[in-house]
């Protein structure tokens, strides 16, 4: 067997030594290793290098890698990729697998670094550091190439072992200079005996370590130097208190400061706050309301030192101050007088201090509790038997104060016109349930109406006074809960009333008026000053009593006005029915307007007719009762009428000028749209004085327009079956005609029945409208002889009239008729 070995070996020799005939080139290797691979006979990772000459493999190249961080201890992987000729790819790929395996390796920056080399380079760095007292991190940074936080990592794990010094605030230091630091600091501190800023101290100490060593010297950081303070005075090698971590007061100043406050109180029994400020305590009153400083034995603390003692806003007190000002209010109280605190007190006590010590007076708060006394003012104390005294002389001196209680000038005319006034005598603001101020959606009760108007003798085409209307369904809308309405109107108006009763109430009994009168019968407080001071006593006094003197002038006013309460309330209430049927049937009418937009000429006639014939009535019964609501508010007698007064364009801006504050506005403004040419204008306007006036503006909703629209039809048909007057005939059928086409109600006035029929043309059957042409034509005809016959006295044209007036009895009204009335079935 070895011989056979030996043989092997000797063969191989042979052949390793023996030079072949036949020599590879580089591509037929290239070439060799690539079948290999196909074949799986070479199964791991070949690298090229560089060079492209040479092979190698994953786990070689990882091996060199390692040689070289065991050599260098710190490589690039730059460098890795110039010395093992291998692309940088594949060099940082294999680096990245030897850091992972390796937990003494890192790789920080493209760079392997290993601990050992950190091992050596702090060692160097305590060397230095030891040469030089102090480094820089900044400086071992730059020298490294490394950034400052990976120096810190570094040198952390190390100080005390490897790096003997101490890191602080970006600055290594040996022991000794620590110690020599320690030292400077400590006895700064011990040095100082008034408050410091250490800032400065450490710019002195700095500017020492500068003179002793030179330009060349150590620069220390100044937060090194609050470093070891701040381990000092933990350690309470220092005495004294920190604020905010620079303002240093020693614990002697302390106890100066102590004592001088201790002295001062003792002999005065009180100590300003511009004491302790010179004595450098910059927050006084929290020095002397809690007293503590960090390790400073035995401080002064007022809640020990002074238990009972009151810190005021410029002074501390000793509660016998307080003893000295109660027993002086009771007295006062007592005899039913008014005192002026500061008149007790000593001079170093101001008004708001004066306040603090009022309510620390158990005789002035027990009064108060029991309502005997009010405070005014910072200082003043008055007895309500005092202002009771006052109040009844001014109440018997009412009249003097210029306002009357006749019956016609029971209210002022600047008292605001919201105010209702109910049937118990007092004032319900807005709450009255003649005026709702809230709106309701909710459909109103329905009475029956009748079609209003005939036109016998008028002409069609004439004037509108003397034209044929088609006539008008009404509906009656009623408040369906008054006490609803009531409370709505309430939150509608309540806010607005009661800013207003307030400006009302100051001018009725102003300020100036009611400290005059005060001072005339109560001449001794003219010592409080003016009336400048608005917070001043007199000007809070006069405050107080301008409501008990209004609610005395209340009562006489409202005694004198309870009688008109009732019939305010059935005024206005008679009034809200009659706006909610006027409003749903205007609404109602409103809305056939649109259909004759593309009409301007129409258009403009339908909407003045409206006007005059709708607006109009509502606006006179609307500034009517207004006015006379206004008089019943104001005392003065009116007469109970129900007539239909018709008034003319002065009549209605007269009335309207006669309504107070705001309501005067929305009234002329309604009253100016009846001049206009939009019923749309009319009707916003008419909403806006509603409102104002406290009436509720009933909404046609789509369930009660369909039930109006019922209802209408229904009483038209009716009134088209039985109607026998030829001439009323047609305004009637014409209005049943358009209703059926538009399902809208429609007001017309004559010289507009034309337009209307024309617009009806493709809206009705072609033989109702034929007939329909025939009969208006007819009509007009009829109209026209009537008038002739009427001015002339021309018997032919008396004949002529009746027997086209015959003829459309007999002949044209029944044929309308049933095609009319037959459509309408259907």
């Amino acid at each position: 067997m070895d011989a056979e070995l030996l043989e092997l070996q000797r063969q191989l020799e042979a052949a390793q030594s023996a030079r072949s005939s036949v020599r590879l080139s580089e591509r037929n290797v290239v070439e060799l290793v690539q079948k290999l691979q196909e074949r799986g006979i070479i199964d791991f990772e070949l690298l090229h290098t560089t060079s492209g000459k040479e092979y190698i493999t994953s786990d070689h190249l990882k091996h060199e890698i390692k040689m070289e961080i065991k050599k260098r201890g710190r490589a690039s992987l730059v460098d890795l990729s110039d010395i093992l000729g291998v692309d940088l790819y594949h060099v940082e790929r294999q680096s990245q697998k030897v850091v992972a395996d390796d937990p003494s390796l890192m790789l920080i920056n493209g760079e392997i670094m290993s601990q050992s080399y950190w091992d050596t380079v702090t060692e160097e760095i305590n060397e230095k550091l030891q040469e030089r007292s102090q480094i820089a991190l900044a400086e071992i940074a730059a020298q490294l190439h490394i950034g400052s936080e990976l120096v810190v990592n570094i040198l952390e794990p190390r100080l005390g072992t490897i790096v003997k010094g101490r890191l602080e605030g970006g600055q290594l230091y040996t022991p000794a200079y620590v110690s020599r630091i320690t030292a400077m600091v400590r006895g700064a501190a011990r040095g100082i005996t008034v408050p410091t800023n250490l800032p400065s101290v450490w710019n002195s100490l700095q500017l020492q370590l500068q003179e002793m060593h030179g330009a060349s010297g150590v620069s220390v950081e100044g937060s090194f130097f609050q470093s070891i303070f701040n381990g000092l005075l933990k350690e309470g090698v220092v005495l004294g208190s920190v604020r905010a971590g620079v303002q240093w007061t020693p614990a002697v100043f302390a106890h100066a400061q102590k004592e001088s406050v201790d002295a001062f109180f003792s002999q005065n029994s009180y100590i300003g706050y511009e004491v302790l400020q010179k004595l450098a305590i910059p927050q006084p009153k929290q020095y002397l309301e809690v007293m503590e400083a960090v390790n400073v034995p035995l401080l002064f603390k007022s809640s020990a030192r002074y238990p009972d003692g009151i810190a005021l806003e410029a002074v501390f007190v000793h509660p016998s101050v307080v003893d000295m000002l109660d027993a002086a209010v009771g007295d006062t109280i007592e005899n039913g007088q008014w005192i002026d605190a500061l008149s007790v007190l000593p001079s170093y006590i101001t008004g708001p201090d004066a306040t603090k010590i009022l309510s620390l007076c158990p005789s002035l708060q027990k009064a108060i509790k029991s309502s005997k006394a009010v405070v005014f003012g910072e200082s003043c104390v008055f007895s309500n038997a005092f202002i009771k005294g006052i109040f009844d002389r001014l109440e018997k001196e009412m009249d003097s104060f210029g306002i009357k209680h006749s019956a016609g000038q029971g209210k002022p005319s600047n008292m605001s016109s919201e105010h209702r006034i109910g049937s118990d005598g007092k004032d319900l603001g807005d709450n009255d349930t003649s005026s709702i101020g809230a709106s309701s959606d909710k459909g109103p009760k329905k009475k029956r109406g009748k079609v209003s108007g005939s036109a016998k003798g008028a002409a069609v085409e004439k004037d509108d006074d003397n034209e044929e209307s088609i006539p008008v369904k009404g509906k009656k809308a009623h408040r369906k809960n008054k006490d609803a309405g009531s409370s709505g109107d309430a939150k509608h108006g309540g806010k607005k009333a009661s800013e207003k009763t307030k400006e009302d109430n100051t001018n009725i009994f102003p300020d100036d008026l009611i400290e005059q009168k005060v001072l005339t019968v109560a001449p001794e407080l003219e010592e409080l000053g003016g009336s400048d001071d608005l917070n001043g006593p007199l000007k809070l006094l006069s405050s107080h009593l301008r409501p008990m003197l209004m609610d005395a002038w209340m009562k006489k006013r409202n005694t004198m006005l309870s009688e008109n309460a009732e019939r305010r309330r059935r005024l206005l209430d008679n009034l809200q029915k009659q706006l909610d049927e006027a409003v749903l049937d205007m609404q109602l009418y409103e809305k056939s307007l649109d259909v004759f937009e593309d009409d301007p000429a129409t258009s403009a006639i339908l909407h003045n007719h409206l006007l005059r014939t709708m607006g109009a009535p509502v606006v006179d019964k609307i500034l009517l009762t207004l006015h006379k609501d206004n008089k019943l508010k104001n005392g003065m007698d009116v007469e109970d009428s129900e007539e239909n007064v018709q008034l003319s364009t002065a009549d209605r801006t007269s009335l309207a000028k006669d309504l107070p504050g705001s309501l005067l506005v929305k009234a002329q403004a309604l009253a100016e749209t009846l001049e206009g040419k939009r019923f749309d204008s009319f009707m916003d306007a008419l909403r806006d004085t509603a409102e104002e006036s406290g009436l509720l503006f009933k909404k046609l909703d789509k369930r009660l327009e369909r039930s109006m629209l019922h209802s209408y039809r229904k009483d038209l048909t009716a009134q088209v079956s039985s109607e026998n007057d030829p001439i009323s005939f047609l305004p009637k059928v014409v209005a049943l005609l358009f209703l059926q086409a538009y399902n809208k109600a429609l007001q017309a006035p004559g010289r507009a029945v034309g337009a209307v029929i024309a617009l009806l043309k493709d809206k009705v059957p072609a033989p109702t409208y034929k007939v329909l042409a025939d009969y208006h034509s007819t009509t007009v005809k009829v109209l026209a002889l009537q008038a002739a016959a009427t001015e002339d006295g021309e018997d032919c044209a008396t004949d002529r009239m009746l027997e086209r007036k015959e003829d459309l009895e007999e002949r044209l009204m029944p044929e309308l008729k049933s095609l009319v009335l037959g459509t309408s079935k259907e």
